[in-house]
């Protein structure tokens, strides 16, 4: 039985605690609850910024003109590539470069160091130099034509679309790897060294235990790896932005990079854009939640 004088003590440790949080609440209610409540309210909306101008409502209309454009299409499947591909090989490399890390001694910080710097190092910089290394008077086409003298002329790597959806991917997963790699090494670090003394006296070998006592372990961490990196591929803006913009004829399009173009670049579409980031959105919640449920029926 709690006596009254620890109901009280409770109680004030309770109101402390709220006290504590209602900062937190603020700032998330005033820059993501708002936020993704007044784009829901724009997206039925034609929706205009100038001042003193009506914004008229559409209902369904944007979200109807979205889901029959066929560049927004085309966008969305661009986008489902860039991460059916790029999702899984970060995956991959990451925790086959933290296993390999994991059971290295020397120099372990040298490579850690070497593999983390894509990750801290600017996206637009990196785009720069990936576009002057893919571009038609770039340095792989230097490479190819005027040394090895494998073409006879400039290759358009960025001037297709699945050419430049390839080096972007690329770029994506290059970028990605270090962060899966210190996201591993940590839940790697952190699986009990017991269990691999006890498999190897029932003689399991390396091979073995990766499979029934590491993935299992580390199950938690890949998943929250999987849900973060697809969140990640369907804002992917940047790569886009820089090599291509687009182009040719949006062919290469993202949906973050149509939503721009629908907003500051046509004829400034806000409602437009609006249903399009709720629809995207939806999707991204529908695939976490398939992720969830796919894991746990796997588990049972």
């Amino acid at each position: 039985m709690i006596s009254i004088a620890g109901k009280k003590t409770i109680r004030k440790i309770n109101w402390r605690v709220y006290i504590l949080l209602i900062p937190g609440l603020l700032f998330v209610s005033i820059f993501t609850f708002y936020p993704i409540a007044k784009m829901l309210i724009m997206s039925f909306f034609n929706w205009k910024i100038g001042y003193q101008q009506v914004s008229d409502f559409v209902g369904l209309d944007n979200y109807k003109n979205v889901l029959t454009d066929p560049i927004a299409r085309k966008a969305m499947v661009n986008t489902l590539v860039y991460a059916v591909v790029t999702v899984p090989l970060q995956i991959v490399f990451g925790l086959l470069i933290a296993v390999l890390i994991n059971g290295t001694k020397r120099f372990s910080v040298t490579f850690r160091l070497g593999y983390y710097l894509p990750v801290i190092t600017s996206w637009v910089v990196v785009a720069l130099l990936f576009k002057y290394i893919f571009s038609n008077q770039g340095l792989l086409n230097f490479f190819l034509s005027d040394i090895l003298h494998i073409v006879d002329g400039p290759v358009g790597w960025l001037s297709t679309r699945w050419s430049a959806l390839f080096i972007a991917m690329l770029l994506g997963i290059w970028k990605g790897i270090g962060w899966n790699m210190i996201i591993f090494l940590a839940a790697l670090q952190a699986v009990p060294k017991e269990y691999y003394e006890a498999s190897s006296i029932d003689g399991l070998n390396r091979r073995q235990q990766f499979f029934y006592i590491t993935l299992p372990s580390i199950r938690g961490t890949i998943l929250f790896a999987l849900v973060m990196l697809c969140i990640g591929a369907f804002n992917t803006y940047t790569p886009i932005a820089v090599l291509t913009g687009g182009n040719p004829a949006h062919e290469t399009e993202v949906v973050l990079t149509w939503m721009y173009f629908q907003t500051f670049n046509a004829t400034g579409k806000m409602g437009y854009s609006a249903a399009l980031s709720m629809i995207i959105a939806a999707t991204i919640i529908l695939i976490t939640i398939a992720i969830f449920i796919s894991l746990a029926r796997e588990e049972n």
